[in-house]
C-alpha cells in the first residue's frame, strides 16, 4: 500500500494537479490533502469508477464532468447515493462532512496517473510461511472442514473461519485490506482470497489452526482470483497453478497454485469489441475455472471480451478472445458447468459464453445493471435448468433458460421475472443450492435504509417472493439492540439446509452473522463477538469448490 501511495502523489506531481487553483472554479488542494483524497478515492471509488476515472459500472467522472456538476452537486451525491446502486457513504456514517467535502474536491482536478508493477516488484511481496514440504498430509483437527464458512471482515483486513456445524470460530487471518472474494482450490483444502489491495492469500484448512502458507502482492487493486482445477484426459492440473485478476495495473498474473511465487504477467489493454478504441484501463473482473479443460474463463472488463486462457503450458499462454459485450463483471457457470453467464452490467445485459466449443452464444436483456454474483441455478417444473441474477438499478430478479438441448425453446431467454417489494434495485447476491425450494436475495446496495436491511425468499416452482424478512428487525426482536447495519451475501452450508449472511456495519461497532433455517426461514443462531466487524462476503467451502450457486 505504501508503494501505491507514492505512485500515486508521484503521479499527481508529475501533472502538476496537486498545486493550490482556482482556474475553471477549480478548489484548492493541498499536497496533504490530495495524497488523503488520493487513497480515499482508491479504497471506496476506484472499483465502480476507475483510476483513471474514465467509468465503467460506476459513471465517468473525469474533471470536464465534475466541474460542470460542481462540488455541491458531487458532495448530495457521495452524501446521499443513488437508486442505480451508488452507497450512500455519508448517510451511512461511513465518510464524514469533512471527507465528503475532501473527495468532491478532489474529483474536480485531473487524476493522477496509477503506478505500474513489474513481477521483480511482485516478488519483494511474495511470502511463504509454510512450505509445501512441510504442510500436513491429512487435516490436523477432526472438525468437518468442508462446511468450513469463509467470512471477509473487510475494512479490518482480515478474514475469520468459521464451522459450519458448530457456528463456533476457527481462526482469523491476516489478509489484506478490503478482501473481494475467497475461492476453494480444486481439492477444496485450500481457501484462496484476493483483496482490492491486489494482496492474495493462500490458506490451508488442514492446519490445526486454519492460518495462511503464502501471500503475494500482485497489482494496486484487483477484484479476482482463481486456481487450477482441472483433471482429465488432458492433464492433471488440480492446484499446481493460480490466477489473480487486476484493475490496475489491468492485466492477470499467473502463479504458483502451492506457494504463490508470481510466474507471468499478462497486460490486458486492449481495443473495444465494438468500435476498436483503444483502452488502457482494461481490467480483469470476473474469472472462473473451466471443468472441460486446462482453461481459465476471465472476463475483460472495458474491452467487453472473453478471453479463454489455456494454463496446459505456463511458458507460453494461449489465449482465444471471444467478443462478447462492454463493461463484463461478475458471473458464474450454469447447471452444467458448460455456459459461463457474465454481466455487462452497463449494458444491462447477461452474456453467454461456450466454454467447450469457445464462442459467443446469446445476450439476454435482463434489468437494470444486472449483478449476479456467481447468480443462482435450479431446475423449473416447466423451464428446466434455469439461472437468475439480480439488479443494482431495477428492483427484479430474472431467470434465463440454460439448456439448449432438451428445453431449447427456452434456452437464453428470459423466462421468469420476480418483482421485488419496494423501488430500486441494490441487490449484490443471489443464491440457492440443489437441496433448497427457495433462492436467497439482498438489497444491500439499495438507496432505502430500509430495504438495506432486508432479504427476500424466492420460491423457486412459483418464480415469486413468498416471504421479506427484515434482518435487524429480526434481530431487535430476540434482544440485539445495538447490531444494525446492511444484510449483504446470503451463503447456504453444504447440506442446503441454512443461510447464513452478514450485517455489514461501520468498523468501529461489531455486528453479527447470521444464520437462517431455510425450512422455516427463521432465525436458528446469531454469531456476534468483537471479531465480527464490517462482516461482507460469506463462502462456503463444499458450494465454492464445486461450484454450487
Amino acid at each position: 500500500m505504501k508503494l501505491f501511495k507514492l505512485g500515486l502523489l508521484a503521479g499527481a506531481l508529475s501533472l502538476g494537479v496537486i498545486l493550490p487553483a482556482k482556474a475553471g472554479g477549480v478548489p484548492k488542494l493541498t499536497p496533504e490533502e490530495m495524497k488523503k483524497a488520493t487513497q480515499m478515492y482508491f479504497d471506496r471509488c476506484a472499483g465502480c469508477h476507475g483510476m483513471l476515472r474514465k467509468g465503467a459500472t460506476g459513471p465517468a467522472l473525469t474533471p470536464d464532468i465534475t466541474r460542470q456538476r460542481g462540488l455541491k452537486y458531487l458532495k448530495t451525491i457521495i452524501t446521499n447515493g443513488t437508486p442505480g446502486g451508488m452507497p450512500d457513504w455519508g448517510r451511512q456514517g461511513i465518510l464524514s462532512k469533512k471527507e465528503i467535502d475532501l473527495i468532491a474536491r478532489y474529483l474536480m482536478h485531473e487524476p493522477p496517473e496509477p503506478p505500474l508493477m513489474s513481477l521483480a516488484e511482485m516478488k519483494k511481496w511474495w511470502k511463504v510461511y509454510i512450505p509445501p514440504e512441510a504442510r500436513p498430509t491429512k487435516p490436523q483437527h477432526k472438525l468437518n472442514w468442508k462446511n468450513f464458512m469463509g467470512i471477509i471482515l473487510r475494512d479490518v483486513g482480515k478474514v475469520a473461519i468459521v464451522d459450519g456445524d458448530t457456528k463456533k470460530l476457527v481462526s482469523i487471518v491476516d489478509t489484506g485490506f478490503a478482501v473481494h472474494i475467497f475461492r476453494s482450490s480444486g481439492t477444496g483444502r485450500y481457501f484462496l482470497t484476493i483483496g482490492r489491495d491486489g494482496k492474495a492469500t493462500l490458506i490451508d484448512l488442514w492446519l490445526k489452526k486454519p492460518d495462511k502458507v503464502a501471500e503475494v502482492k500482485v497489482c494496486y487493486d484487483a477484484r479476482s482470483i482463481d486456481t487450477s482445477k482441472y483433471k482429465g484426459p488432458k492433464g492433471d492440473y488440480m492446484d499446481k497453478l493460480a490466477i489473480v485478476g487486476c484493475y490496475w495495473p489491468p492485466s492477470f498474473v499467473l502463479l504458483d497454485g502451492q506457494t504463490l511465487e508470481p510466474l507471468k504477467i499478462i497486460d490486458t489493454s486492449d481495443y473495444t469489441w465494438d468500435t476498436n478504441e483503444y483502452v488502457r484501463e482494461a481490467r480483469v473482473a470476473s474469472i472462473v475455472a473451466s471443468h472441460h479443460d486446462p482453461e481459465w474463463i476471465v472476463s475483460n472488463k472495458e474491452p467487453g471480451k472473453v478471453l479463454i486462457v489455456n494454463y496446459k503450458d505456463p511458458t507460453n499462454i494461449k489465449m482465444h478472445l471471444i467478443d462478447a459485450e462492454r463493461f463484463l463483471h461478475d458471473g458464474g457457470w450454469d447447471l452444467s458447468k458448460r455456459y459461463f453467464l457474465v454481466a455487462a452490467n452497463m449494458r444491462n445485459k447477461i452474456v453467454v459464453i461456450d466454454s467447450v466449443e469457445k464462442k459467443f452464444v446469446a445476450e439476454v436483456e435482463t434489468g437494470v445493471k444486472p449483478h449476479p454474483g456467481r447468480g443462482a441455478n435450479f431446475v423449473h417444473p416447466r423451464f428446466g435448468p434455469v439461472w437468475c441474477t439480480g439488479h443494482l438499478g431495477s428492483n427484479n430478479v430474472a431467470c434465463i433458460g440454460t439448456d439448449p438441448v432438451n428445453r431449447s425453446r427456452y434456452a437464453w431467454k428470459l423466462v421468469g421475472n420476480v418483482e421485488l417489494p419496494g423501488p430500486g434495485g441494490g441487490t449484490l447476491f443471489v443464491k440457492t443450492h440443489p437441496k433448497s425450494p427457495h433462492i436467497w436475495v439482498d438489497r444491500t446496495l439499495s438507496a432505502d435504509p430500509k430495504l438495506q436491511r432486508q432479504l427476500y425468499v424466492i420460491d423457486k416452482d412459483s418464480l415469486k417472493v413468498i416471504k421479506t424478512v427484515n434482518v435487524i428487525e429480526e434481530l431487535r426482536k430476540k434482544g440485539y439492540k445495538n447490531i444494525d447495519g446492511r444484510v449483504v451475501h446470503p451463503e447456504f452450508d453444504m447440506h442446503g439446509k441454512e443461510v447464513w449472511v452478514s450485517v455489514w456495519g461501520r468498523k468501529d461497532k461489531p455486528t453479527a452473522i447470521v444464520v437462517f433455517d431455510d425450512k422455516t426461514m427463521k432465525i436458528k443462531k446469531v454469531i456476534t463477538g468483537d471479531w465480527v466487524r464490517t462482516p461482507t462476503g460469506i463462502f462456503n467451502v463444499y458450494t465454492t469448490t464445486h461450484d454450487v450457486y
